[in-house]
């Protein structure tokens, strides 16, 4: 069979029912396809382009392209390529950037077909791929963009550099994002590669009885059959709390379909699953345990030994009783939200391979240096022996922050002394990794006749799933949050986290404000409604300031931006027919006791480059790029010549990317280490300084421990505020979503815009469409399409206003915001829906999967 590749002719041999997608990335190494569903044909990254139509690699099989053309980015041709990376680029259409380039090959495609389409008609081609960072108005700004110049011809100018705090700085590496040729995990190749592949649970709770790999081992290419008897050290892992198996053993029970229990490694990829299904599992089925609500019952079954109460957070101010008795209004509810999918378009991939008696980890993690810690405890070998390679990812929103396969490509290649590579498919990707947490929520919300909020009460419990990931965490942050923007003199809150045999559930972006924030602002809709109080006064009225306190009694006593952001969308509020509102708070930085911290490291080379090493993770938010702002804003440094590198053997060492807390701590580590290279450079040049290291750290250690009353309660360092307002058309869909987010100081104005509308789609999400649905411990589906994420043309316009009020331990005054973006967001919506129909809505999702067509695609 013959047929054309980027221009090049091809003659095929092999299977014909080989998909497109296998054969671009195995057989030519074309590594600028992506593969983001496994064959599902969900997410349109492996797009490319075959006879001037854009097509899906993934379920386009190889018989059908004889005599065709197939071309890739790689294919375009240097005008084309150097158009979309720069229209991408200075438009903000690439965030993590693993969508991109499929992206790019269905607009080149439309552009082929209709030199000047509308904004609804590039919305409307975008149908067949999801993109969960940038809620695709950026992406159809570049698009238009890219679209004129081809139009006419011209090219598009490189973006100017201008690395200063304020400025839209270019995101860094974003050019090559864009056309494909910057590498995610599972793009790495490596001479001798082996691959490896889980085995899972087949059933949510039941005791495995007898493990039998002899078949399996016999298989012609397997290497190895791992089992939880070769791990040379500890095997229980855990963010937090250790209680997660890396293996579960003969004799122990499962806790969730995701559980492994053997590990193949193989030649290739396909033996490793073939080997999989030789494996013979013998169980004692266990009925499992799958409600919250019944996890504390004292028939319940144990899924841990401790029992089934993970955590409780307690938050008891004032005095409640008396509280109530002088409540003029009073609102009671209970609130539920549903179990959602992270939905990042890379799945989880790592790939180990020895270091002199040690082992190297290139990992998509949100953590290199928790992976290194926990990978050493696994091989029980010390910490410097394990080095930890980022690789930016394509995604995570906190569901990449607990191991799933770094600590299996470590024990292979330990054991093997090779080159181990594992990468999830999405079916697996959805039963490993922990979800957002569904909540119960019985609020009472009471108010004076003033309409001055004056208690809540709220009991609040969380399925926290098998495992407890940051379960405790993540309910601390809904007590922590569950007065909202609002200051409340009296509050009494129990949150508790709970096991059972569900899937995990741990970080994600939100972290339970978004959850306690839903039940909140529906409570203070309902009382404006019991009395006549208007809904934007009301809480212009309550809302926190200086000098007011948190839900746990922390005192804000600067940096408060609630009514800030009231005032942004006052008038379009007020002036809107159906018209749902909402304010939202979110912590930065862990805080509760913990400290938050971060070493930056800066290395001089030569004249012409400078190397800055930090910890956190780059997954499309722009850590990387602020890092460069901070340092130029500095220093004066060219930017040009500054790369950015996370690696654990530089030891510029952080904690988790998580809490909104990256830009926030590498902002002011940068400072703190640039003051003595400042000095430096006030009398020599850079030649002059080749081989100087500058090292510096900024850390926080005043924050209190929940329950903490010897001293002033500080829960967390800093916070960011939000208020949204959701307008629905006379049909009652949504038309607009209005964003006024605090971001104390907006440090990049592309960057910050492209994280609210961001937030804004998976909150828009998180409101009406999206849950993943389990059925006796097991998912209904594993498929993407189905976890409910919205396509282009069902997004909405979204307006972004930026709000700038410093705060006073922030870097310039910056805030954190890559997660306030949708904490406000299924409140607005869910009063929205209240003021155009009268029903008040009380579980997530709400079925109203519709969108106003009226202004589609705009921004």
């Amino acid at each position: 069979m013959k047929f054309k590749l980027n221009g090049v002719e091809k003659e095929y041999n092999g299977d014909l029912e080989l998909s497109l997608l296998k054969y671009l990335r195995n057989v030519e190494n074309i590594t600028t396809v992506k593969d983001g569903c496994s064959g599902q044909g969900s997410c349109g990254s492996c797009t490319v382009e075959l006879n001037r139509e854009a097509v899906l690699s993934c379920v386009t099989p190889m018989s059908k392209i004889e005599n065709l053309e197939v071309i890739t980015t790689d294919g375009l041709g240097e005008y084309k390529q150097e158009v979309f990376a720069n229209a991408f680029v200075e438009k903000g259409g690439t965030q993590c950037g693993f969508c991109t380039p499929g992206i790019v090959m269905r607009a080149n495609t439309l552009i082929q077909q209709n030199a000047n389409p509308t904004r609804e008609e590039i919305v409307n081609s975008l149908t067949p791929h999801l993109c969960r960072c940038t809620g695709y108005k950026k992406i159809v700004d570049s698009i238009d963009y890219a679209a004129e110049a081809i139009r006419d011809n011209k090219a598009i100018p490189i973006p100017k550099q201008n690395a200063r705090v304020g400025k839209r700085q270019p995101k860094y590496d974003a050019d090559k994002l864009t056309i494909g040729t910057a590498p995610y995990v599972d793009d790495l190749r490596f001479d001798g590669m082996l691959f490896g592949a889980l085995k899972f649970s087949k059933y949510p709770r039941a005791r495995v009885i007898s493990l039998d790999i002899t078949e399996a081992e016999k298989l012609d290419g397997v290497l190895k059959v791992l089992t939880s008897n070769d791990i040379p050290g500890e095997r229980i892992t855990g963010a937090i709390v250790k209680d997660w198996p890396m293996m579960v053993a003969v004799g122990e029970e499962t806790r969730y379909v995701g559980d492994v229990i053997a590990s193949v490694v193989a030649e290739s990829d396909d033996i490793a699953r073939a080997a999989l299904d030789l494996i013979k599992i013998e169980y004692e089925v266990l009925s499992p345990l799958t409600e919250m609500t019944k996890a504390l019952d004292d028939d319940a079954p144990q899924i841990h030994e401790n029992g089934n109460l993970l955590s409780e957070t307690v938050v008891d101010r004032g005095n409640i009783k008396l509280a109530k008795n002088k409540s003029k209004y009073i609102s009671t509810g209970t609130y539920e939200t549903q179990m959602i999918e992270h939905a990042f378009m890379e799945t989880e991939s790592a790939v180990a391979r020895p270091l002199n008696d040690g082992v190297e980890i290139y990992s998509q993690g949100q953590g290199v240096y928790e992976d290194r810690k926990e990978i050493a405890k696994i091989l029980n070998i010390k910490e410097d022996k394990v080095r930890v390679q980022l690789v930016p990812n394509g995604g995570g929103f906190g569901g990449k922050e607990d191991l799933t396969v770094q600590h299996h490509a470590a024990l292979a290649s330990f054991i093997l002394g090779k080159t181990v590579k594992y990468t999830l498919t999405r079916d697996e990707s959805i039963i490993m990794h922990p979800k957002r947490h569904p909540l119960r929520m019985d609020y009472t919300l009471g108010c004076d006749e003033n309409g001055i909020l004056i208690f809540l009460e709220a009991d609040i419990i969380g399925d926290t799933g098998a495992y407890a990931s940051v379960g405790m965490k993540v309910l601390e942050r809904a007590a922590g949050h569950s007065t909202g923007a609002y200051t409340i003199p009296n509050v009494k809150v129990s949150a508790k986290a709970v096991y059972t045999n569900n899937l995990p559930c741990g970080a994600m972006r939100g972290f339970g404000a978004n959850q306690a924030t839903f039940a909140m602002e529906s409570c203070v809709d309902d009382l404006c409604t019991q009395g006549d109080f208007e809904r934007w006064q009301f809480r212009f009225n309550n809302a926190i300031k200086n000098g007011d306190q948190t839900a746990t009694g922390q005192t804000i006593h600067a940096g408060a931006g609630v009514r800030d952001t009231l005032l942004a969308v006052k008038d379009s509020f007020q002036n809107a027919k159906y018209a749902g509102i909402a304010c939202g708070i979110k912590n930065t930085g862990i805080g509760n006791g913990m400290p938050d911290d971060g070493i930056i490291k800066i290395e001089i080379i030569s004249e012409d480059k400078v190397i800055l090493n930090h910890g956190w993770t780059e997954m499309g938010q722009g850590v990387n790029t602020v890092a460069v702002q901070f340092l130029c804003e500095e220093t004066g440094i060219d930017p040009n010549i500054i790369e950015v590198v996370v690696d654990t053997s530089k030891e510029a060492r952080s904690g988790m990317t998580t809490a909104s807390r990256a830009t926030s701590l590498v902002g002011n580590s940068i400072r703190e280490t640039a003051k003595d290279l400042i000095k430096d450079l006030k009398t020599n040049t850079l030649s002059q300084l080749v081989g100087k290291t500058y090292v510096g750290i900024w850390v926080c250690d005043w924050t209190t421990k929940p329950g903490d009353d010897s001293k002033e309660i500080i829960t967390h360092y800093s916070y960011s505020y939000a208020t949204q307002v959701v307008i629905l058309d006379d049909d009652g869909k949504v038309k607009k979503i209005i964003a006024a987010h605090d971001a104390g100081k907006i440090i990049n104005p592309t960057l910050f815009e492209g994280q609210i509308e961001g937030s804004v789609h998976m909150g828009l999400g998180y409101a009406i469409s999206e849950e993943l649905e389990m059925e006796n411990g097991i998912p209904k589906s594993t498929r993407l399409r189905k976890m409910g994420v919205l396509r282009a043309k069902e997004t909405p316009e979204i307006e972004v206003i930026g709000v700038e009020v410093p705060d006073p331990n922030g870097p310039h005054g910056a805030k954190g915001v890559g997660e306030i973006g949708l904490v406000p967001t299924a409140g607005a919506v869910a009063n929205a829906f209240y003021q155009y129909d009268g029903t008040r809505y009380y579980k997530l999702p709400i079925k109203k999967r519709t969108i106003s067509t009226d202004k589609l695609g705009q921004n």
